[in-house]
C-alpha cells in the first residue's frame, strides 16, 4: 500500500473526506484485508492516544504567548553591540596599577627587612677582624652605636713560647 492511499485511510478516520469518497474507501476496505487492518489499527492508536493527551492551559492568551516567543526570538536574533574602543590610557592603566602595587610590596618588604637586620643574630650588631694575625677583635653594636676593639697580646704569647723554648735546652 502506498502513501497515499494510507493518507486516504486517516482521512476517513478523520472524517475529512466528502460522501463520495467515503463511500469508496468503505467499498475498498471490504476488498483490500491490507486496508482494513492498517484502519483498525489507525482506530486503536487513536482510542489510545485520546486518554493520555493532557489539556495544557497557559496563564495568559496564545496570542499573548506567542508574541513573547516571537519578542524572545527577535532579541536573540539582533547582533551585540560592538565594544567600545579603550583608548591608550586605559590600557595602559592596566598594566600600571598592577605593576605599581608589586613595586610597593617590594620596598615595603625590604624596608622591613632593614629594620629586622640579619636573621639569627642581634638586631643591628656585626663583628669584624682586619687580619687573622693581628689579634685585634672589633665589634660594632650600631643600634647603641658603640664599637668595642679586643685587642690581644702577643707578648703574654710569646712569653709562653718562650718558657717552652727554654725547656727544650
Amino acid at each position: 500500500m502506498d502513501d497515499k492511499a494510507q493518507l486516504k485511510l486517516q482521512a476517513f478516520l478523520d472524517g475529512e473526506l466528502t460522501p463520495r469518497e467515503a463511500s469508496e474507501v468503505t467499498r475498498w476496505m471490504t476488498e483490500d484485508r491490507e486496508a482494513a487492518a492498517l484502519l483498525t489499527e489507525l482506530r486503536n492508536t487513536r482510542s489510545l492516544l485520546a486518554g493520555f493527551e493532557a489539556e495544557v492551559r497557559l496563564p495568559e492568551t496564545r496570542e499573548f504567548f506567542w508574541s513573547k516567543v516571537e519578542r524572545e526570538i527577535r532579541r536573540l536574533e539582533q547582533p551585540a553591540p560592538e565594544p567600545a574602543r579603550k583608548s591608550y590610557l586605559v590600557r595602559i592603566r592596566r598594566f600600571l596599577v598592577p605593576a605599581s602595587a608589586v613595586a610597593a610590596v617590594l620596598t615595603a618588604g625590604l624596608m622591613l627587612n632593614q629594620l629586622a637586620g640579619p636573621p639569627g643574630g642581634a638586631a643591628t650588631a656585626a663583628t669584624e677582624t682586619a687580619l687573622a694575625d693581628s689579634g685585634a677583635f672589633t665589634y660594632h653594636d650600631f643600634s647603641a652605636g658603640a664599637t668595642l676593639v679586643w685587642l690581644g697580646y702577643p707578648a703574654e704569647n710569646e712569653a709562653t713560647e718562650l718558657d717552652d723554648m727554654e725547656g727544650f735546652d
